[in-house]
Order: structure tokens, then sequence, then C-alpha cells
């Protein structure tokens, strides 16, 4: 029995998490893969009403789960930034997620690409580091022009020096990005490993060392070292080079490992590759903890309620949770699935279909239990 905390959190989440709920009820009643979803109202509504985001209880309920399966945040009502640190990226830092993983796949017709070659890329997107921390100010005129500023975060206490150097009016940010050694030999482990799992021969590594010569010099001497001990060879990229690749090349790429600011934006421009947001699953993965699993689009309040969110994504979400939870089988059914939806057109309106959200979520049901031995 695998204990599965559901939180559908804002606008379209509730809807797409539904029909993927949908979808794991039938692949449970075809198959071995048993759980006990309990849904957890984490979102802006509890927000607006309580002010509270991720509650000491909320992790400790979440920590007694073996996944976290999760909708979407996010909420015209309450200010940007507010939902997505307070709550999803508060609780990749505390689950230590620190892999987020975004398969890239050709589903024809969707490509927009001329070339209808297939590709299946795997992004593994460092989730900790890097320029996603926090650890940034402000200082000049407007701001005290301060000579000393002391940031401070969970994993980091760092004082920064700073002369007067705000002597010609103009006021200063910045932002600080950071990589460990501890936190670039994890990640390339698990590059490695899922590289072998899947059959590859090599790791891509996306960077801009030939800028960022400190943090991603760093990087290179460890994936060389780690890469070398697997038996894998190691193909460097720069993200401006890699971006073009993806257009006219994708099929020569297999594991991707990419630090965390690029690996948002390559990953985003791959979701268009295959198809539209609407077909892009996401796993936030600690490889010895609690993993959460989501589409990658956000909450679209504009379409909320209507019911025409795509669902696929999540169900494709709901695919990543059964291969991390020890079902490779049921999640390759999922795939079929989803394959299947899509010759069939048995999908919403921004696919060619005509279905509502819950009959596109209904008829992937459908045809898992089709396949009922």
């Amino acid at each position: 029995m695998k204990h599965i905390a559901v939180i559908p959190g804002d606008g379209i989440g509730q809807e797409v998490i539904a029909a993927g709920m949908d979808v794991l009820d039938a692949v449970s009643e075809i198959s071995s893969f048993q759980f006990d979803p309990e849904e957890v109202p984490i979102g802006s509504d509890r927000y607006l009403r309580t002010g509270e985001l991720l509650t000491d209880e909320d992790i400790a309920l979440l920590k007694s789960k073996d996944a976290i399966y999760f909708g979407a945040i996010g909420d015209p009502r309450v200010a940007p930034g507010v939902l997505e640190q307070g709550i999803l990226l508060r609780m990749r830092a505390v689950f230590d997620q620190y892999i987020n993983l975004r398969p890239v796949t050709s589903w024809f017709p969707l490509v927009p690409l001329k070339r209808e070659v297939p590709f299946d890329i795997h992004f593994l997107r460092e989730n900790t580091e890097d320029f996603y921390m926090g650890a940034g100010g402000e200082f000049g005129p407007s701001h005290g022009d301060p000579a000393h500023i002391h940031i401070r975060r969970e994993t980091y206490d760092l004082d920064v020096d700073l002369k007067a150097s705000a002597s010609n009016g103009d006021d200063f940010a910045f932002e600080i990005g950071f990589l460990s050694t501890r936190g670039i030999e994890r990640f390339a482990d698990y590059a490695c490993r899922y590289a072998k799992a899947r059959g590859d021969s090599k790791v891509t590594l996306v960077d801009k060392a030939n800028v960022c010569t400190h943090v991603y010099g760093l990087q290179r001497e460890i994936f060389k070292r780690k890469t070398a001990e697997y038996g894998l060879d190691l193909e460097f990229m720069f993200v401006d080079a890699m971006a073009m690749a993806m257009i006219v090349r994708p099929e020569t790429f297999g594991t991707v490992a990419v630090p965390n600011l690029f690996g948002d934006i390559l990953t985003d421009l791959g979701a268009q590759l295959q198809g539209g947001l609407g077909m892009g699953g996401s796993g936030n993965i600690n490889p010895e903890g609690v993993s959460m699993f989501e589409p990658i689009h956000g909450s679209a309040p504009d379409i909320a309620g209507r019911g025409i969110a795509n669902p696929i994504a999540a169900v494709l979400a709901a695919q990543m949770l059964l291969e991390n939870q020890g079902f490779p089988e049921e999640g390759k059914l999922l795939h079929d699935a989803v394959r299947n939806a899509l010759d069939t057109r048995q999908t919403t309106p921004d696919l060619g279909g005509s279905l509502s959200t819950s009959e596109v979520g209904r008829g992937i049901a459908d045809y898992v239990r089709s396949t009922r031995r």
C-alpha cells in the first residue's frame, strides 16, 4: 500500500488532479499498485482564510507519505511569489528534493518542428542550489548605502563586505549563486545512475562555464570524475548552444544534467517542443526521501472552472509517480494510454479534441481498465 498525499492546489490544479486520480484509481483496479490517498488543502484558499502557507503540521504529515501528487499553485488575489516561495519552493527545500526530472518526448503530431525525428530527452535539473537560493540584496542611496550586508539562508551563512560604491547615486541589486561539492557530487551521482538505467552511454552537462568560471568550473571537474567512475562519456554544452541544438537536433540528447536557473528555462523550451505545457510532467525527487510529482503548467486562473484544462500533464506526472514508487509497467501503461488519447483525439480543445478535462481523464482511465487481463 502506497500512502500518497494529494495537493490539488489552485486554479486548474483542482481539475487536472481530479482527472489524474481517476486514472490512478483505474491503475489500482487492474494491477498490484494499491494506494491510500489523502488530500491536503494547501493553497491560496487556505492562505487567504488563515494566512498559513506550509505549516509544521503540513510538513509532518507529508513526511509520513511515500510521495506527493501536486497540482498547481498561484492565485491573482495573492501577490506573485508568496505562494510559490512559501509553499512550492519551501517544500522542495524541506524535503531536499534535489533533482527535478522533466522528460521531453516527441508527442507527434503536436511537435512544432518540421523534422519528424523522434526524441526523448530527460532533463535532470539540480533543484536546490545555483541562483535560486534567495541569496541576494540591494544597496545604494535608497537603502542607506550600507558598507556591510549579511545574507542568511537555511544552508548558507554568508557575510558580504561592500564599500560605498554608490557614490554616483545609483542603487544596486545582486543575486548570488552557490554550488557546493556535496550538492554537485550527489547531482552527478544521480545523473550517472539515471543514464545507466536508461541505457545511455553519455551524460550531457549544460552550463555557462566560459563566463561563470568558478561555480561551473567546479561542477565540470566533479562531473568529469563521476562519469569516469561510471564508465560514461561526458558531453559539455553551453546553455545558449544547447537552446539552439534542441531545435535542430533534439534526437541527439538523452540524459541531460543542468543547473537550476538554466534548467528552468530549457525545460520550458522542451515543453513547447513536445506539444506545450499541457504535455509536461515533472518530478521533484529525493531518492532517499519523499518525492513530489506535478504537471509543469501553472494554475491558469483565466480558464479555471471551465472544464477545458488539458489533464495529460497531470497524467504523465502520475506515470512518473508510479515509476518512482516501483511500478514501471504501470507507468508504461499510462504512457500508452496517453498515446492512444492523442491518436483517437480523445483530448481537450487545445489539442484538437472536443472533450472536457474530466472526460479526457475518464477516457484514459477506461483505456487502462481495458487492459485488464
